[in-house]
């Protein structure tokens, strides 16, 4: 399975998973469902539930990349871990 099977994001999306971690760039679908799944450093909201079920239905040929990216993103935000240039609103 090459880059296509991890549906890959059109830009990264950067998370700082702790206040002494480096930003991490989640680079693709795979990459965000596992984070999300076994990894993800904040309390899980609807917005986690939400970008759990896009990226499993991006993986699953079901969605669009650009689905996992948005639901990812906003994941993120709802956690305040994303980092990277929109950050403040």
């Amino acid at each position: 399975m090459g880059d296509g099977s991890d549906k890959r994001f059109q830009r990264p999306v950067f998370i700082s998973p702790g206040p002494t971690d480096e930003a991490l760039a989640v680079r693709n679908t795979r990459q965000a469902a596992d984070l999300l799944l076994t990894r993800w450093p904040a309390r899980r909201g609807p917005r986690h539930r939400d970008a759990v079920d896009a990226c499993l239905k991006v993986l699953d040929g079901h969605r669009s990349t650009v689905d996992a990216y948005d639901a990812f993103r906003e994941a993120a935000e709802e956690a305040g871990i994303l980092a990277g240039e929109n950050t403040h609103s």
